[in-house]
């Protein structure tokens, strides 16, 4: 199956022609910076709340296990396309734990859950627009008939007067990223924003983990328009 009929089929065609504009969104020339590529949601979304989402995916509160797999720490700051920090911004990330599931209602993959994974976070960028989450490499996982999805995170960024930001992160060196449609249908000048190398760091309380940084730029809402003059 080609890969727009793939996207068609799971409803995501939509996206590529979001991507396209964002890519040519910025005039030639312009010393602005890019918006960070969009990218589905897809279906896995958390729809219902839970407890505990802060910042530490890798432990629910009230239990004494910590997830399975490869502990990570994302940081990053949000900024506008002029460079300025986007502070008190929502961070929002969700992603599969380590065997490629996803604690939802609607992922039918048979691999075992981690009742030790929190699965989802929320946090909210400093005075500087930074931002870090604590979490695990999430493994991949079939999406459809000959398409294996590559570990990635989901993330959404939202603050009143900016355009909401819904995208992924995704790891560099994956073979599969050369196979993703999804990754694919982002123009390829604009893929390296959303692919993050991680290198081995020494925590003071983790230990050994990895480490990466992920920036993302957000564009600012235009004016609300003038309310209609009575007639």
């Amino acid at each position: 199956m080609e890969r727009r009929q793939l996207l068609t089929l799971l409803g995501l065609a939509p996206i590529a022609h979001l991507t396209a504009r964002v890519a040519q969104a910025e005039p030639a020339g312009s010393a602005e910076k890019q918006p960070t590529p969009a990218q589905t949601a897809g279906p896995f979304h958390p729809v219902r709340d839970q407890d505990d989402k802060d910042l530490d995916l890798t432990r629910v509160k009230g239990r004494a296990g910590r997830a399975q797999g490869q502990v990570i720490r994302i940081k990053g700051t949000v900024c506008d396309q002029h460079g300025q920090p986007v502070p008190k911004a929502q961070v929002e990330i969700w992603q599969a734990n380590k065997n490629g599931r996803y604690a939802h209602a609607r992922d039918t993959n048979p691999a075992p859950l981690d009742p030790d994974f929190q699965g989802w976070g929320i946090t909210e960028t400093d005075a500087q627009g930074g931002y870090r989450f604590l979490s695990i490499k999430p493994g991949s996982y079939p999406a459809a008939q000959g398409w294996e999805r590559p570990p990635h995170i989901h993330f959404k960024v939202t603050l009143l007067g900016y355009h909401e930001l819904t995208t992924q992160l995704y790891f560099a060196g994956e073979k599969l990223n050369d196979k993703d449609a999804i990754l694919l249908d982002t123009p390829e000048a604009r893929r390296p924003a959303l692919i993050v190398a991680f290198a081995p760091v020494e925590d003071a309380a983790e230990g050994k983990i990895l480490e990466g940084e992920f920036n993302m730029v957000l564009r600012k809402a235009g004016p609300a328009p003038a309310p209609a003059t009575p007639k």
